[in-house]
């Protein structure tokens, strides 16, 4: 059975560590990884939450403990560790 695991508000890491393609509003381009999407607010809450503008990757990100470990800080390295694994 598959643990239950919730996204933690004003975590930001998947919006952060991750290089995202897909159209982002405010975005020239590629959100490059390491670089804060500029639809988070002071809070690190997505702006573009429940808003047809956000782009389909960033709704169809699941959080998992394995991705977002137990606090803000473990999941940006998890989500670093990833993307340099990905991506060079």
């Amino acid at each position: 059975m598959k643990e239950e695991f919730s996204c933690r508000p004003g975590c930001g890491a998947c919006c952060t560590a991750i290089s995202i393609s897909a159209a982002i509003p405010g975005v020239n381009g590629v959100k490059l990884a390491g670089q804060r999407c500029p639809q988070l607010d002071e809070d690190n809450l997505c702006l573009l939450w429940d808003n047809p503008l956000r782009p389909k990757v960033c709704n169809s990100y699941q959080a998992s403990r394995e991705y977002c470990g137990d606090s803000n800080s473990e999941a940006l390295k998890l989500l670093e560790s990833l993307e340099t694994a990905t991506n060079g």
